[in-house]
């Protein structure tokens, strides 16, 4: 069997700039290479990427259609919470860690975690 390595995470969304910009504040990493219709964010272990889709309608939540998501581990998951949702993320009603994490959707619907580090 061919050795691979994981190169990146691409997201399919509507407006790869913003959500790159997005995640780049969330995380502390930074913006790399892109155009309109892509846009990369480095600085982790693996590269997040964000590609246009025509028409593109995020995922929802909750529902069993999403594929995946990320999961950001942070200091304190309350200030965290807060923080990110002042960067234009939204918490839904809907939490189903019982505590040990919780869940944000980012500005196009995305839904990704926070919990302790």
């Amino acid at each position: 069997m061919t050795t691979t390595t994981l190169a990146s995470v691409v997201f399919d969304c509507a407006d790869p700039a913003a959500l790159a910009a997005f995640y780049a504040k969330a995380t502390g990493w930074r913006v790399g290479s892109g155009d309109a219709d892509f846009a990369v964010l480095e600085g982790g272990p693996v590269s997040v990427a964000f590609q246009r889709v025509e028409g593109y309608r995020g995922p929802g939540w909750p529902d069993d259609a999403k594929h995946a998501h990320l999961d950001l581990k942070v200091a304190d998951v309350e200030t965290a919470t807060k923080d990110l949702a002042a960067l234009g993320a939204t918490v839904p009603e809907f939490q189903p860690g019982g505590g040990d994490w919780t869940v944000l959707l980012d500005p196009e619907g995305h839904p990704f975690c926070v919990m302790s580090s």
